[in-house]
This record gives structure tokens, C-alpha cells and sequence, in this order.
């Protein structure tokens, strides 16, 4: 069945016009003369059989009518432009999302390297926080994604493991020293990267310390990233991501009071439709992280699966 739609062209008209409240200002944004933006907004008016616009002296008011239009032709306007920039992006471009913690203490020098390596594709990185990581290629506009996640993916999605999230108590290098006994644990702050608590949850749980050590009390963070800072700057023992923290670990920056790491279930994977273009240099990317993945030493710890 047809739809009986108005032109896109009125529908432009009407879009911009509502938003800059000013047939002038919408005149100039499209490139046409005020007289066709008037135009184009009688002939919305006949097909809806309304009024779109009252003039109130010099302000222009939208009608309730118009009000009820806007909100949903702004999204089509949007969507309509993000599936245009798929198709228009630069075939050189790889448009990648990744969360806040793992894009600064990870991703950002790997990707660098890469384009070292790699002079003929622009990688424009998107670091997002993001409480639960995902990915909405249909309506984001970004080429592939790293995420953490369970590993429960779309059919349509290449996936690729990178590596798996390994929890780990971190804390002020001069405090590591010796092993801390669980006494010490029991009479330090505990600094928490989310607020549910989650991940010294986990860890005590798996090291069977849940009904010995409080989570009550400490300072809460939103990231993983503020709690191994805060750690680091000797205000309490936050928990790590094992990975993330290595190099720090290696150059004396964070220290590890109990190396004992423990598997959250969680990993960091690659993903990417398998219908969008450019597959080549995402498989490139794809190939490039793991194997700086696989040249990672990581700092000599016990690992609890």
C-alpha cells in the first residue's frame, strides 16, 4: 500500500523553519527564499488541514498541531541523515566505539600504533561511558565497537574475543610490598568504580571473603578508571582490570596488595555488522589488536577462573 506522504521538501521547510522559529532563518539555512519557505509550509497546511504556524508580533509560534508533528519528523530528519553518512563516510575511515576506562589505559596507544602502521585508514575513536557497554549500529553512527560484555551477541555481528576482564585489587605502589594479609584488607577503605558494588562483589565472592570484608562505607566512583586513580594517589584499594593496569604495575605507577586475580565473566570483544562496508580494513584492525594482545606480559598474579 502507498503512503500518501507530503513532499520532503515542505517537510525540510517546516523542520527548519520550527526550529530557528523564523521563516527567514530557514530561508537561509536551505538555500531558498523566504516566499518558498512560505510556500512550502501552506502546502503542509493544506495536506494536514491545519494551521502550523501563528504569528505573535514578531514571534512565530508553533500551533498544537505542529508541536505534535515536530518531535517525530526530527527523528526521521536524523535517521535519515546517519543512513546518508554511512554510505557517504570515507572508505579510509573506521568509525570505533569504546568505553572511557579501557580507551584510556588500553586502546588509546594500541590505536596509535596502528595508524603508525597503518597510514592508509583513519581510525576516528569515540571514548563513551557507558554502565553496561552497547553498541546501536542502526542508529550510532560508528563502524565497529569494543565492548564488555558476556559475550551474547547479534547473529549479523562479526565478534572477536580480545581478552577477558580479570579483577584485581589495586592500591599505591608503596603499600604493595609484601602480600597483605586479610586484617589489613579488613581495616582499609574500599574504593568502589560503580555503585553497585559489583566488582570487589565478584571478587570476594570467588576468594570466599564475602562474610569477612564489609562493602559498606567507601567512596563510590562511576568508572573503573576514577577508582584505580584514586587508588593509585593512596586513598583506599580499588579493584583493576588485570589487563589495564599491567603497564602501570610494570613501571612502579599501581601496586597489587593481592595477587589474586579473579574472572569476572565478562571480556572485551571487537564487533562489527557483517554487512557494512570496509570489511577489509576492520579485519586489519581486528588483526592488529589481537596480536597486541597476545605480546601483552601480564605481572605475575594468580589467576582464579
Amino acid at each position: 500500500m502507498s503512503r500518501r506522504l507530503p513532499p520532503l521538501y515542505a517537510l525540510r521547510a517546516f523542520e527548519a523553519a520550527a526550529r530557528h522559529a523564523s521563516f527567514t532563518r530557514a530561508a537561509e539555512e536551505l538555500a531558498i527564499t523566504q516566499s518558498a519557505v512560505s510556500r512550502h509550509i501552506r502546502t503542509l497546511e493544506e495536506h494536514f488541514s491545519c494551521r502550523l504556524f501563528e504569528r505573535q508580533g514578531r514571534n512565530l509560534q508553533l500551533t498544537e498541531p505542529a508541536r505534535m508533528l515536530l518531535p517525530g519528523l526530527r527523528d526521521g530528519f536524523d535517521a535519515l541523515e546517519r543512513a546518508c553518512t554511512t554510505l557517504r563516510v570515507d572508505d579510509a575511515t573506521v568509525r570505533l566505539k569504546a568505553p572511557s576506562t579501557l580507551t584510556m589505559r588500553w586502546l588509546l596507544s594500541r590505536l596509535s600504533r596502528f595508524r603508525h602502521l597503518n597510514t592508509d585508514i583513519e581510525v576516528q575513536l569515540t571514548s563513551a561511558w557507558m554502565d553496561v557497554d552497547k553498541v546501536d549500529f542502526q542508529h550510532e553512527p560508528f563502524d565497529c565497537a569494543v565492548l564488555l560484555s558476556d559475550g551474547q551477541f547479534s547473529q549479523d555481528w562479526e565478534v572477536t574475543l580480545l581478552f577477558s576482564e580479570w579483577l584485581i585489587p589495586v592500591c599505591e605502589p608503596s603499600q604493595a610490598g609484601e602480600p597483605w594479609s586479610l586484617s589489613r584488607l579488613q581495616a582499609t577503605e574500599l574504593l568502589h568504580p560503580t555503585p553497585d558494588r559489583r566488582d570487589w562483589r565478584r571478587w570476594l565472592q570467588r576468594m570466599d571473603l564475602s562474610e569477612k570484608v564489609s562493602l559498606k562505607g567507601g567512596q563510590v566512583f562511576d568508572t573503573l578508571e576514577l577508582g584505580i586513580v584514586a587508588a593509585a594517589r593512596g586513598y583506599g584499594v580499588s579493584i583493576g582490570d588485570l589487563v589495564m593496569v599491567t603497564e602501570d604495575v610494570t613501571l612502579g605507577r599501581i601496586g597489587l596488595p593481592w595477587p589474586t586475580a579473579v574472572a569476572s565473566g565478562d571480556s572485551y570483544y571487537l564487533v562489527w555488522p557483517r554487512a557494512r562496508r570496509g570489511q577489509d580494513r576492520l579485519r586489519r584492525l581486528r588483526d592488529f589488536l589481537q596480536a597486541e594482545v597476545a605480546a601483552m606480559a601480564l605481572p605475575p598474579v594468580e589467576l582464579l577462573g
